[in-house]
């Protein structure tokens, strides 16, 4: 099992940029593939971005694509979720998450973070 902690998220207004950071713990953290998902009040969680345990692959949902960078240094065990030109429809509580491969269904994540709040005003 890995345990993940999220943190950086906050309040910004609509164009701005945050980043958001997920700490990993375990002793095979950096084997798995690490999402991002987000759910608005009243909505499902949805899939954000994810990528492959070295980073190389990655894979966004188009209502981020161009916008947001899903990134990880093993060597610290983190991985980050860039956001820039941010909307109010970003509104959300973002989540980290662990899988054996990167995949954007929520089914296939084993281990999830506590979340961050991001909020995006007008």
């Amino acid at each position: 099992q890995v345990q993940l902690v999220e943190s950086g998220g906050g309040l910004v207004q609509a164009g701005g940029s945050l980043r958001l950071s997920c700490a990993a713990s375990g002793r095979t953290s950096s084997t798995y593939a690490m999402g991002w998902f987000r759910q608005a009040p009243g909505k499902e969680r949805e899939f954000v971005a994810t990528t492959n345990w070295d980073g190389i692959s990655t894979y966004y949902a188009d209502s981020v694509r161009g916008r947001f960078t899903i990134s990880r240094d093993n060597a610290k065990n983190t991985v980050y979720l860039q956001m820039n030109s941010l909307k109010p429809e970003d509104t959300a509580v973002y989540y980290c998450a662990a899988a054996l491969i990167a995949t954007s269904q929520l089914r296939d994540y084993s281990s999830w973070g506590q979340g961050a709040q991001v909020t995006v005003s007008s």
